[in-house]
């Protein structure tokens, strides 16, 4: 691979600028002071001044005499400098390099002198002949000879060589530089290094150094490279060229190049001269004064097979400048030879060769490919070679490396794969998930042997790992979700976790380190949380009844496509889990395995060796031993089944010793002869299928597996003490391949890989953990071939929601652990920080059970559940506590955010709430803000309430005043007060300032946000909190029980009520455990209290609050109230006002929103309870009276029930006389709703047609109902013991009875009316003002306005009554009453007012009678005659009314009166008109009959 000359622009340019300030003069001066500095030491050098002064020129040496023909030359170049061969001045500083006559002090001037020249860029890539000259730089300074005279001079010489190295490799024209050249210079370096090691500290940090810098300088321009193809090896170098200063160079130095595939040897031995040399491969790099001295031999750059890697062409000449330069191919055999260093495990590899005398080698070489990877990067994926020796050599060495105990060793491997997961882990997918497994996790652990460094650097790198944003999103992916791979993320994540728990020991760094890892995961998710959309479990992967598809054959579409990926990794991984369990079954019974497969659908219902073989192949968390008992076992299902597992290897291309140790390594050989035998023949028969003819049959493959098998045994088998030997080996399998002889060479191979490595399995070492062995690499290469592509995560949340609830555990309990064991504040705000984090995530994918615990975990820290210590305040206690208060604020900062997805964690929090209450830290703002919410009506009523009752205490100040010395704002009253009966203890600076950190961490909580805020919770959440209010507050006791059982039940009471109001959309989700609540708690008082009274108030303060936002719960609240009834008497007595002015307040705010009966019977009932209660009948009177007055709220619905309702407060003797006259005005009014509805409906019938008859006859039914029901109550009313309330109840009946025309009664219930009412009325009042004159008083007046009252309402419905049958025996029994009033005797005398009354009435009755047609004499007499009859009762009533007075003018109508004679009668007015006729009169006795009307 060539790479085009040039240089860096800015080099480049600053470059030319410098050489354009210098002219030609300066360049030629240069170059003679560099020669007369050489000449000047060869001067004082003894031996060589006499060679110097020789006169004759002839005896000068040649290199003296190239030095003086330079300097002849220099000045007197005509051309410009650029097209001067730099060989012409070079060659004589190179001849002096590389002759062993001269000696240290010499060889040094004369690098230095061309270190200059390279340095100061006397030529560059534009002169003539560049790369040859650089070419000779290179292979001179490498052939370097000098006699060594002191060690300090030996050291300086290579400490220059080192400079010239590094300078060629680095400055601009070394980019001319071959590959063969920069191995050259590479080697040089590394012998200097490994030979440094004998020489000063100076001299090895240089060397270390200049090493560091080419490996660095040549891997940096790998970005800068082409692709390449795996067919790459470096070419030689040709060194021709048209220049004649190129012929007189000195050949020696290229014909005495080291073959870069050959052995080094850098053993320091002292020559015959005493000389140094670094040319000669094969002589001592270096020579030392102490011959004695052996060095290890360097296995170095050794390359891979020539035969497999074709020449690149290198094209090189004067007069082009394009050259062939490095590239690739020095890259390569550099890599691979730093890679050989690792290799320790192998006796005869480099690694170990030079780390026998070298112990720093594996480190200085981990530095090296470290440096090389992070300089070439992404670089390395583009060139075959370079990622074979990675994912190979590399992978394998650092296997083996990996494990040593060496801290800074462990380190460098950790970072190297580290920089191979950013750059290359697409392509290092497996060799990843074995390191992590057989490395990472096996040292982190701390277990198998791992020491306590080990450990620690382990686990530093997992937390470097783990800080990746997309490190365990891909764990998962790549590995988790591969039904063949390990779960290396859910490995991980248990490893951080069990590493974070102080297991008999404090708390240490290590403990906090693996805290920091498992909180790098957990953030990292947290921050992908606001990246993207969400991606929950799909609803899919477990449906039942899915077809049978062989697992192994699911493949994904498109892996570069999150679309597809993500569902097909998430079945894989929904396979995977259900393997894991079949795997457990197999490896308990394989025959009940297998079953439960098939009912998993993995395997098909009817078993074939074929699915069971791939189920085997392709399975984890087999055991090996079952593994290879069942396919050696000789039934014929097991055998055919054996046949097919082996058909799954590929062993194509491959050794029969490592097809071998590939089919072992997935099972355990069985013990039994038989078993091997039959295992053994599966495996000869498909390696002979893919042998590509080497071997006659598969006959010949059994036999050579056998035989290595055997030689296995022998070789690694303690007891065998007799070994075999190669020759007794290729003895034993002579003439077996079809009469012919294996190739010996490959029988050699053979032989030497198994003694070396071991066919062994990897399952379980000595150690307790499995290793990786040569066989189990082998596999793991063959598999990388053909494994899944690798499946790059980006910054999205794809996969969190199935990774979380795998690490949430671990997480939870590790930050527990280390939040208890810890004390430093930055460590408790870590875990916090990582609460916090869980916590989020807990939120964002919807793990309310995951919440739940780190609520509970969290709650337990902060020490609010636990007892009270008797020797410390539980204030100044939890303030001077960090830790406690640091979980508080946690666990309230968690409630506010992510209250939507609590849980059972709500008892945990509102147990904390209530312990606040307890020591008097609870912000009064939670306990009063449900009072604060409901006082905002606006009504002054309910204002007055608030503010005149002394029973209506805040719960909060009842608190402190019932318990002594305990909160705070009790000891600030106390400190502030000298009422106290003992002077208060003062609080010293330090409980001060704890009580003030106490009460700022409970203010920054913001508990009532929860509660508050409880309206944007999730329905589900808010029932558990409901619930949890519930259970908190405990069982209501009839007895009652301590005053803090009290406390505590009253503020779950409050904030229930709180939250049941800020959810008046949602009341339905709580209503019936919040009316569950109540009752218990009402229903079970029998003495007044804060908590019952908390009840009976809240409860009518929910009804206010929702009546008018809930019309379809507006049934179900109002019955609630019903509970107030049910009140035990001493409790209802006490807050009865108080219940009263409540119901006043919803009856005014919530009127128009009562609209059902149920609902209206409810209130009338409260408002009935109140009318003989001498404090609440006032209030109760006012909502009735707002009800009814006007009949502004009277509904069909609730009509009866106020009827009723004010029917009590007629009859109550609280409020006297005034008020039951009030109340009887109010049933009067109602009257007028009566007729008012009776002719909306009438106007509504008209215009609707004939369609609403029947609706129409209903209603007018449910009016009739509704007043004979009214007619009936005032009648009743009639008869009370009180004379103003009695007339005036006559007076209202009559009112009644005056609309009934309006209300269009039908003649019979008129009729009946009059008969049951008017009638029953008088027979009662007369009964009473003769039974019991005394309870009675002012009787005869009452009788008066009766018998007026009688009078007019026969008069009123003569008109309908006429047309009845019954009309004759009615008129009889109105007469009978005439008779019998004016019969009665008062106190021994009849009345004289009803003696005047009573003739006139009845004359102008007769008048009237006999006006309309209805009372006239018959021609013909009868005995039913009711002419007859009329007259004959007239007669016995009073007699001096004859029949003449009919026959007289009709007299006037006065006052209204009844009717005209001989005119038809007219409807009776509506009720307004008779309200003011009718009018509330203190003397009955100035009513006369002059009166009427």
């Amino acid at each position: 691979m060539s790479r085009s000359v040039g240089t860096p622009r800015a080099e480049m340019e600053g470059g030319w600028r410098d050489k354009a300030r210098r002219s030609k003069g300066t360049l030629a001066c240069m170059v003679n002071s560099e020669v007369s500095a050489v000449l000047a030491v060869m001067r004082r050098n003894a031996r060589w001044a006499g060679r110097y002064s020789a006169s004759d020129d002839q005896l000068e040496h040649p290199l003296i005499r190239s030095l003086k023909g330079l300097r002849r030359l220099v000045f007197t170049w005509q051309q410009p400098w650029p097209s001067i061969d730099p060989c012409l001045y070079l060659s004589p500083f190179l001849d002096v390099i590389r002759s062993d006559e001269t000696g240290a002090q010499i060889t040094g001037v004369a690098l230095s002198a061309v270190y200059k020249m390279v340095q100061l860029e006397i030529f560059d890539v534009q002169t003539a002949n560049v790369d040859i000259a650089m070419h000779k730089i290179v292979d001179s300074v490498t052939s370097c000879r000098f006699e060594v005279t002191d060690p300090a001079s030996e050291e300086v010489v290579l400490m220059k060589i080192l400079q010239v190295l590094l300078v060629s490799l680095k400055s601009g024209v070394g980019a001319v530089l071959s590959d063969r050249d920069v191995c050259n210079i590479v080697n040089t370096t590394f012998r200097v290094v490994h030979q440094a090691g004998s020489k000063g500290e100076l001299l090895q940090r240089t060397a270390r150094y200049t090493m560091h810098e080419l490996v660095r300088a040549v891997f940096s321009h790998l970005p800068s490279l082409k692709p390449t193809s795996l067919a790459i090896e470096i070419a030689p170098h040709n060194t021709e060229s048209s220049s004649s200063a190129g012929k007189d160079l000195n050949k020696s130095g290229s014909e005495e190049a080291n073959e870069l595939s050959g052995l080094v040897n850098t053993s320091s031995i002292s020559s015959a001269d005493g000389s140094s040399d670094l040319a000669e491969a094969e002589q001592p790099v270096l020579v030392s004064d102490e011959p004695s001295e052996k060095d290890a031999v360097a296995h170095l750059l050794n390359g891979s097979d020539g035969s497999q890697n074709a020449a690149i062409e290198t094209v090189g000449s004067a007069e082009d400048s394009i050259v062939a330069a490095y590239g690739v191919p020095c890259m390569v055999e550099i890599f691979s030879f730093l890679c050989s260093l690792l290799n320790i495990a192998d006796l005869l590899s480099p690694g170990q060769l030079v780390l026998a005398s070298d112990e720093d080698s594996p480190q200085f070489a981990l530095m090296l490919i470290n440096s090389a990877l992070e300089l070439g990067g992404d670089a390395f994926k583009k060139h075959p070679k370079l990622l074979d020796l990675i994912q190979d050599t590399l992978f394998r060495n650092l296997m083996v490396i990996g494990l040593s105990q060496n801290p800074i060793v462990l380190s460098l491997v950790f970072g190297i794969v580290l920089n191979l997961y950013h750059h290359l882990r697409g392509l290092v997918k497996l060799q990843l998930e074995a390191f992590f497994s057989f490395v990472l996790i096996r040292l982190a652990s701390g277990k198998h042997g791992a020491t306590y460094q080990q450990q620690e650097v382990a686990l530093e790198a997992l937390v470097d790992f783990c800080r990746q944003p997309t490190f365990m999103p891909e764990m998962y992916a790549n590995f988790d979700c591969d039904t063949t791979l390990s779960n290396t993320f859910e490995d991980l994540g248990n490893l951080l976790s069990k590493s974070a728990f102080p297991v008999n020991c404090p708390l240490s760094a290590m403990h906090v380190l693996a805290l920091e890892g498992l909180l790098a995961v957990v953030r990292s998710m947290a921050d992908r949380i606001d990246t993207g959309i969400l991606v929950l479990a799909s609803s899919n992967l477990g449906a039942g009844n899915q077809e049978y598809i062989p697992f192994w054959t699911l493949k994904c579409e498109h892996y570069d496509d999150p679309s597809s990926w993500v569902q097909f990794v998430k079945h894989q991984k929904y396979i995977k889990c259900r393997l894991m369990i079949g795997a457990d079954h197999f490896n308990r019974d394989p025959k009940k395995g297998l079953e439960f497969l098939q009912g998993m659908r993995l395997l098909p219902s009817e078993l074939d060796p074929k699915s069971v073989a791939c189920f085997i192949r392709y399975s984890t968390g087999l055991n090996k031993t079952v593994i290879g008992d069942y396919l050696g076992d000789p039934d014929e299902f097991c055998l055919r089944v054996l046949d097919e597992f082996a058909q799954t290897f590929d062993f194509s291309n491959m050794r029969i010793d490592s097809a071998l140790r590939l089919f072992l390594e997935s099972f355990r050989l069985p013990g039994e002869a038989q078993k091997i035998h039959r295992v053994v023949e599966a495996f000869a028969d498909r390696y002979y299928q893919q042998s590509k003819g080497i071997l006659a049959s598969k006959d010949v493959a059994f036999v050579l597996s056998y035989s290595v098998i055997m030689l296995n045994t022998d070789q690694h088998n303690k007891q065998v003490r007799n070994k075999m030997t190669e020759d007794d080996f290729i003895r034993n399998l002579r003439k077996i391949n079809d009469g012919q002889d294996l190739p010996r060479q490959m029988l050699a191979e053979l032989y030497h890989s198994i003694v070396h490595n071991e066919i062994r399995i990897s399952y379980v070492s000595e150690a307790g953990v499995a290793n990786m062995t040569h066989s189990r690499w082998i596999d793991v290469m063959r598999r990388s071939v053909s494994t899944t592509p690798y499946i790059n995560c980006d910054e999205r949340p794809l996969l969190d929601h199935d990774m979380f609830p795998i690490i949430s555990g671990p997480s939870i309990a590790a930050l527990s652990v280390v939040f208890d064991h810890a004390e430093d504040e930055e460590v408790l705000q870590l875990c916090i920080d990582g609460f916090l984090a869980v916590a989020k995530l807990s939120a964002s994918h919807r793990l309310e059970d995951v919440l739940d615990d780190l609520v509970v975990s969290l709650c337990k820290f902060t020490t609010l559940l636990n007892p009270f210590p008797l020797e410390e305040e539980p204030v100044i206690a939890f303030g001077g506590d960090t830790k406690a208060r640091m979980a508080t604020v946690a666990v309230f900062n968690i409630a506010n955010k992510y209250g939507d997805f609590i849980r059972t964690g709500w008892r945990n929090i509102l147990d904390c709430i209530l312990r606040l209450q307890k020591v008097g830290l609870l912000p009064a703002q939670v306990a009063n803000e449900s009072v604060e919410k409901t006082n905002t009506t606006g009504d002054s009523a309910h204002s007055k309430l608030a503010g005149s009752s002394s029973t209506r205490i805040q719960m909060p100040e009842r608190v402190r005043h019932r318990r002594r010395n305990t909160g705070l704002m009790s000891r600030f009253s106390q400190l502030l007060s000298l009422e106290s009966d003992e002077p208060p203890a003062v609080p010293t600076e330090e409980e001060l300032a704890a009580q003030q950190r106490a009460l700022r961490t409970i203010e920054s909580c913001h508990i009532h946000q929860i509660f508050t805020d409880s309206k944007f919770l999730q329905a589900e959440s808010l029932l558990q909190l409901a619930r949890a209010l519930v259970w908190s507050a405990g069982r209501p006791h009839k007895s009652g029980g301590s005053a803090e059982d009290e406390d505590t039940a009253v503020l779950c009471l409050e904030l229930l009520i709180t939250i049941t109001l800020n959810n008046r959309d949602r009341i339905m989700l709580l209503w019936q455990g919040v009316y569950e609540h109540m009752a218990g708690i009402i229903q079970t008082s029998v003495f007044p209290g804060l908590l019952v009274e908390k009840a009976v108030f809240g409860l009518l303060r929910v009804c206010q609050r929702l009546l008018p936002y809930k019309e379809d719960l507006a049934e179900e609240l109002l019955r609630s109230l019903q509970l107030v009834l049910r009140l035990d008497p001493r409790v209802a007595d006490a807050f009865c006002e108080r219940i009263t002015q409540e119901v006043m307040v919803l009856v005014r705010t919530n009127a128009a929103h009562i609209k059902s009966p149920m609902g209206w019977r409810t209130v009338t009932s409260l408002l009935t309870v109140t009318a003989r209660h001498p404090r609440a009948s006032e209030p109760g009177f006012e909502a009735l009276m707002y009800i009814m007055q006007a009949g502004a709220h009277l509904t069909p619905a609730n009509y009866v029930l106020c009827v009723d309702a004010a029917r009590a407060f007629v009859e109550a003797r609280v409020g006297g006389p005034g008020r039951s006259v009030r109340a009887l005005d109010l049933l009067l009014d109602s009257v007028g709703r009566l007729t008012l509805w009776s002719k909306v409906h009438s106007e509504g019938a008209d215009a609707s047609g004939t369609d609403s008859v029947e609706g129409l006859s209903r209603h007018s039914q449910e009016l009739t109902e509704m007043w004979v029901r009214l007619a009936q109550l005032l009648m009743k009313l009639c008869l009370e013991q009180r004379e103003l309330v009695r007339d005036h109840a006559i007076l209202c009946l009559q009112g009644c009875l005056s609309a009934a025309e309006m209300i269009s009664l039908t003649p019979a219930l008129l009729a009946q009316s009059l008969e049951q009412v008017v009638l029953k009325l008088l027979d009662e009042l007369l009964d009473l003002a003769v039974r019991h004159p005394k309870e009675y008083q002012g009787m005869e007046d009452t009788l008066f306005l009766s018998t007026k009252f009688l009078a007019k309402s026969y008069l009123q419905f003569l008109p309908q009554l006429v047309t009845l049958p019954t009309f004759q025996s009615l008129w009889l029994q109105v007469l009978k009453r005439m008779e019998m009033f004016i019969n009665a005797k008062f106190r021994g005398k009849r009345s004289e007012k009803l003696q005047e009354l009573i003739p006139e009435l009845l004359r102008n009755i007769l008048q009237v009678m006999h006006s309309q047609g209805i009372l006239v004499q018959l021609t013909k007499p009868s005995q039913d005659n009711m002419w007859d009859m009329t007259w004959k009762h007239v007669g016995d009533i009073v007699p001096t009314l004859t029949p003449d007075i009919i026959k007289e003018s009709s007299p006037e109508v006065k006052d209204g009166g009844f009717a005209v004679v001989g005119e038809q009668m007219s409807p009776a007015s509506v009720p307004s008109d008779v309200e003011s006729e009718y009018t509330i009169v203190e003397k009955v006795d100035s009513i006369s009959l002059g009166d009427q009307g």
